[in-house]
């Protein structure tokens, strides 16, 4: 499941690391995107949550859709200045961060699950000038909403919120910024508007995931997972096997 604003939302784009997840992990994982465009934590825990099962009973943990992995990126619209409705203190961004990790992780929440695998992203730099460069531009015109280090601050917490939670992360902010030589209006090479990113900056983003599943679960790798239906020269080689998913395919209908 992937968790967050409309960077996450814009990543089932063509190009974008979402579909590229979807192609990879086609027949083995289903990768759910839930990006909420304009949201920041604050708004984005109780949709969380009720994208999730809620532990009842003993055996519910047998009933529930597993998920293996889950990334939550959030930062570019809680970062908001103070003017701004989407603005989200750096401290309660913070706490709703831990909420959002502890609402799986934790043996005390409704939602627990043990199983899942939690990354972490920053959120890109923004670029002031191209953001501001869109807004005023607007019908009518907007004053800027966002500011470089303040940006900058809150991917410094996402950091720091990763390692007490000792979960992994996918530095976005880092990758783009070295990528561009640490140049703020260079940052066109990965920004569409200042804020949003483009392909070039996906497929860096989808590295980062990818390299960051294979050196902390190798086994969630897709060339490491079986298909959840076999292959059809397994099927043709195997006339029972071809009974069994019929009569598998009858059951769900039923």
């Amino acid at each position: 499941m992937l968790l967050g604003d409309s960077l996450t939302q814009a990543a089932s784009l063509p190009h974008g690391f979402a579909q590229k997840l979807s192609y990879v992990y086609n027949r083995k994982l289903d990768v759910v995107n839930r990006g909420l465009s304009g949201y920041n934590t604050k708004w984005a825990i109780p949709v969380f949550e009720q994208c999730l099962a809620r532990r009842t009973g003993t055996n519910a943990d047998q009933l529930f859709p597993k998920i293996q992995l889950l990334t939550i990126w959030f930062g570019a619209n809680d970062s908001c200045l103070e003017h701004s409705p989407q603005h989200v203190p750096l401290d309660d961004f913070v706490e709703n961060l831990d909420k959002l990790v502890h609402t799986v992780r934790s043996s005390a929440s409704d939602y627990y699950t043990p199983w899942t695998r939690v990354v972490l992203f920053t959120p890109p730099p923004v670029n002031t000038h191209q953001r501001g460069a869109d807004l005023t531009s607007r019908d009518p015109p907007r004053e800027l909403d966002r500011a470089f280090d303040v940006t900058r601050q809150y991917a410094e917490a996402i950091k720091q919120v990763a390692q007490k939670h000792r979960v992994p992360i996918v530095d976005v902010w880092t990758i783009l910024w070295e990528g561009c030589g640490q140049e703020e209006a260079k940052l066109t090479k990965y920004l569409t508007d200042g804020l949003h990113v483009n392909e070039e900056a996906y497929d860096l983003i989808y590295d980062g995931l990818m390299k960051v599943i294979g050196e902390r679960w190798p086994e969630l790798l897709p060339d490491n997972l079986p298909m959840v239906f076999p292959p059809w020269d397994q099927i043709i080689n195997n006339p029972g096997l071809e009974k069994r998913i019929l009569f598998k395919e009858a059951s769900l209908r039923d």
